[in-house]
């Protein structure tokens, strides 16, 4: 963690992929993985002034009515200072290390480092290269600000007036390449929930951070693909405030004609149909020689909560379901001998686990199924929630978009 944390480059960023989803590790190996979301090492004040300098071509005190030389929060490749603007208004400046494009792109240039550095925890099977390939593009573009706040935007647009989804505003004049700046956000992390919520407060947070993924994906397809704690502030009404739209994954028609039609025979248990969608898109050979129904049940494992009426998820849950995944020496160890992830299903998997880790944390407990249902096929709301965020759907005239 130490050597990572350091590196402010590609390998930090690949372990930083794994650090939310270690339930199944040593407790002491989860807290020491868990510094790498957000207790990176700051630049020194005059290295971050000078970024700012070089982006406006003016100082930090010209260019704000107050400046704090030290950060409020410090992360992978960029930390976040809370300023005041000339007019007034706090807001939070991230501020990219400089050289971190230079690191990630030498990281990336010698691919084979990263081809051996998840080769040493994958599943036999799995395509690596595939995998490092997709994540290198999106580390690529987690360097451009300018496209970060752009994806910020249309969040906040997307989500403008929702009853319980909020996306900080950009402040545009303040942002650059390097630099973004948007309103500061005074709410809850992720520590300060989970030692000071009741248990109500809880199960309407994760019904929100739920209802944003799924909505995001089913409806806009169009998703922020880095759900760690560190990137949500929560508020006392159950809203929550999502951060960091660096890791954004836009379906394509392709992958929507590839990946959506395996998640129907999953859910219903139709072992024959899943495995066979399951081959068309590239998840396992056609030669596989497998037990359909052993198939579906290691495939379906993370998928449970959503064959349910209700379902209660627990860290317990999720250690469990994760080591069934890894376990290259349990009762599924030949279908993980077979099974391969497509490079456009890695950022999606991503969000199944680090929300599932999330929901375990919070001892979330809905009708996760119905729920579901209303991103995937329309379904009536199946909450008071759903059918606040119905009305507001039809009153921007969006239901066309459900």
């Amino acid at each position: 963690t130490r050597e990572l944390g350091n590196m402010k480059g590609a390998l930090m960023k690949a372990g930083q992929l794994v650090s939310y989803i270690v339930e199944g590790l040593p407790e002491e190996v989860q807290r020491s993985l868990a510094t790498l979301q957000a207790d990176v090492p700051p630049m020194s004040p005059k290295l971050a002034a000078q970024v700012i300098t070089d982006a406006f071509g003016a100082t930090p005190d010209q260019v704000f009515l107050d400046w704090p030389a030290l950060p409020a929060a410090a992360a992978s490749i960029g930390q976040v200072h809370r300023a005041v603007t000339r007019d007034g208004r706090i807001v939070a400046v991230k501020v990219q290390y400089p050289g971190v494009d230079a690191a990630i792109g030498g990281d990336l240039k010698n691919a084979e480092v990263l081809y051996r550095f998840l080769s040493a925890f994958a599943l036999k099977n799995l395509d690596v290269r595939g995998l490092v390939d997709e994540l290198s593009v999106r580390m690529v573009e987690e360097l451009d600000y300018v496209l970060e706040a752009k994806r910020q935007h249309e969040f906040a647009r997307r989500y403008a007036g929702h009853p319980f989804i909020r996306v900080p505003a950009l402040v545009p004049e303040l942002c650059r390449r390097t630099v973004i700046t948007s309103e500061w956000v005074d709410a809850m992390t992720f520590a300060e929930l989970e030692a000071s919520a009741d248990d109500a407060l809880r199960q309407r947070v994760a019904e929100t951070m739920f209802r944003f993924y799924q909505g995001a994906i089913y409806r806009a397809r169009v998703f922020n693909g880095d759900p760690h704690p560190g990137n949500f502030r929560f508020h006392a009404d159950g809203s929550v405030t999502f951060l960091d739209f660096g890791l954004v994954k836009q379906w394509t028609d392709a992958d929507v004609d590839q990946l959506w039609p395996l998640i129907d025979p999953l859910l219903a248990g139709d072992a024959e149909r899943c495995v066979e969608l399951m081959e068309r898109a590239g998840f396992i050979a056609a030669d596989h020689g497998l037990d359909p129904v052993h198939v579906w049940d290691y495939v379906s494992t993370p998928y449970k909560p959503f064959m349910e009426p209700r379902f209660a998820f627990s860290r317990d849950f999720t250690k469990r379901a994760l080591s069934t995944i890894v376990d290259v020496n349990g009762p599924f160890a030949d279908v993980i001998a077979k099974v391969n992830m497509p490079p456009s299903f890695v950022i999606l998997d991503r969000v199944v686990w680090g929300m599932c880790a999330i929901l375990g944390r919070l001892g979330a407990e809905n009708q996760w199924q119905a729920i579901l249902a209303e991103y995937r096929s329309d379904g009536p709301p199946a909450t008071d929630m759903g059918v606040r965020e119905r009305a507001w759907w039809d009153s921007r005239g969006s239901g066309q978009n459900r």
